[in-house]
C-alpha cells in the first residue's frame, strides 16, 4: 500500500529545507499541529501524517494484530522516512509518538538528523521498586481502561479536560474531545492499550542522535518527574520545560512550542 495515501502524508514549507516529520499523539490527527505548522514551514519542510486508524487515514491498513503494539506504528514512521527519501529528518513526536520516534531512532539512526520528544512519557505507570513515579497507578491505568471500553464517548467528555488543562480555554477541551469522538471505538480501545501500557523506559538509552526533551510546566498526564527521567536516560539530550500547560502544547501555545521545536532543529543544520 502507498505510504502517502496511508498515513495522508502532506507537505508543507520550503523545498531542499531541513525537514521535520511531526507525529500526532492518541486520539488525535494531524491536525492538531495546524497552530505551529505557518510557523515552522518558513525555515523547514514540514511532514504530517496520521497514524494508521485517525483522522483521514486508510482505515483498510489497520488491523488489531498489526497496531497492538508499538512495532507496528514504528515500521509505518521507518517507511514513511524511507519513502519520503528527504535526508534524515527531525521526528518531532507528541506523548505516545515520542516512544514512536524513540525506537525508529534506536532502530534506524541513518534516517533521522535528531528528535524532539514533546511532553513524552516511556510509561504511564508508577514503579515504587524502581523510584519511578509515571503518574498514574496500575489501578488507575485498569479504572480508565475499563471507562474506556464501557463508554468511550463518555470517556472522550471526561477525559479530554484532564488531558488538555488549561480550564478557562474550554473550547480546547472541547476540540480534544471531538476528536477522540471521531476515532472508530474499537481501534481507539487497541491504541489506548499500546499507549497506557506500554513501557519504553529501557529503550531510551539506546537513543544516539541529538534529542530535544521538552515537557510542560504542568501536566496531568506526564509530569515533570518523567521529562526529568527521559532526559537523564538519553545521553547527551537537552531539556526544555515549556511555561505551557497540559499535554498538548501545540494547541495551549503553539508559539512557545514552534520556537521550541524551531530553535533546537536549527542547530542540527
Amino acid at each position: 500500500m502507498d505510504v502517502h495515501s496511508r498515513n495522508r502524508v502532506t507537505v508543507s514549507g520550503r523545498a531542499g529545507a531541513p525537514v521535520l516529520v511531526l507525529a500526532h499523539g492518541f486520539g488525535c490527527d494531524q491536525n492538531l499541529w495546524r497552530l505551529v505548522v505557518p510557523t515552522l514551514e518558513r525555515d523547514f519542510q514540514v511532514v504530517l501524517f496520521d497514524h494508521v486508524g485517525a483522522g483521514r487515514s486508510d482505515l483498510s491498513a489497520w488491523s488489531r494484530e498489526r497496531y497492538s503494539s508499538m512495532d507496528g506504528y514504528v515500521d509505518d514512521v521507518l517507511e514513511l522516512c524511507r519513502e519520503l527519501d528527504l535526508g534524515p529528518v527531525t521526528f518531532v513526536g507528541h506523548s505516545v509518538s515520542a516512544m514512536m520516534g524513540v525506537l525508529a531512532a534506536a532502530r534506524e539512526p541513518r534516517l533521522f538528523s535528531g528528535l524532539v520528544l514533546l511532553a513524552p512519557s516511556p510509561c504511564f505507570v508508577d514503579d515504587p521498586a524502581e523510584d519511578y513515579r509515571g503518574g498514574f497507578t496500575a489501578e488507575d491505568i485498569e479504572e480508565l481502561l475499563e471507562s474506556l471500553d464501557a463508554n468511550y464517548l463518555g470517556w472522550s467528555g471526561a477525559m479530554a479536560p484532564v488531558i488538555m488543562g488549561n480550564p478557562e480555554r474550554p473550547e480546547l477541551s472541547a476540540e480534544l474531545e471531538d476528536s477522540f469522538c471521531a476515532t472508530d471505538p474499537e481501534i481507539a480501545r487497541v491504541f489506548a492499550r499500546v499507549t497506557f501500557l506500554s513501557d519504553n523506559r529501557a529503550d531510551l538509552a539506546a537513543v544516539t542522535v541529538p534529542t530535544l526533551v521538552a515537557q510542560c510546566s504542568n501536566d496531568a498526564i506526564a509530569p515533570p518527574e518523567v521529562g526529568d527521567f527521559v532526559h537523564g536516560q538519553i545521553k547527551g539530550s537537552r531539556l526544555v520545560t515549556l511555561n505551557a500547560t497540559g499535554h498538548c502544547p501545540q494547541l495551549s501555545a503553539p508559539e512557545e512550542t514552534a520556537a521550541a521545536i524551531g530553535t533546537f532543529a536549527g542547530t542540527l543544520t
